[in-house]
C-alpha cells in the first residue's frame, strides 16, 4: 500500500535517524579536523533528509572552512528556502558574501538577519 500514512511516517522516522547518524559522524569529523570527510557525512545526512537544516548548517560551515564559498552559499540559500526566518542562514550568507567581496549582497543578508532578530525579540516581549 503506497498511500499508507503509518508507513510513510515510519519511513520519515527512519530517514531522520539515518540523517542524524551521518550528522553526528560529521560533527565528530569536524572536531578531529577532517573537514572533507565531514562534508561527505553532511551530504549523506541531507540526502537522507533534505529538510534537516542542522545538517545543512553544518555542511555550509564545513564548506566555508574549506574556502569553498560558492558551494557554501548554495547550501545556505537552501536553508533560507526551507526556513526563511532562519537567522543563522542569513548571517552565514552575509559572512560568505563578505568573504567573496560581494558587499551589497552581504549587507542585504545582514539586514535580513537583523530584522528577523528584532521580530523574534518582539515576539518574546509579547509572548
Amino acid at each position: 500500500m503506497p498511500d499508507d500514512p503509518a508507513r510513510s511516517e515510519i519511513e520519515r522516522d527512519q530517514a531522520r535517524q539515518l540523517a542524524e547518524h551521518h550528522y553526528y559522524a560529521a560533527l565528530d569529523l569536524v572536531l578531529e579536523g577532517h573537514h572533507e570527510q565531514a562534508v561527505e557525512q553532511y551530504r549523506q545526512a541531507v540526502a537522507a533528509d533534505p529538510k534537516f537544516t542542522d545538517a545543512l548548517h553544518g555542511l555550509s560551515r564545513a564548506l566555508q572552512d574549506l574556502n569553498r564559498f560558492d558551494e557554501a552559499i548554495v547550501v545556505a540559500r537552501q536553508i533560507s528556502d526551507i526556513d526563511p526566518d532562519d537567522i543563522l542562514a542569513h548571517t552565514s550568507l552575509s559572512i560568505l558574501y563578505q568573504k567573496k567581496g560581494m558587499v551589497p549582497e552581504a549587507e542585504a543578508e545582514g539586514n535580513k538577519a537583523r530584522v528577523l532578530g528584532w521580530k523574534q525579540q518582539l515576539k518574546k516581549g509579547n509572548g
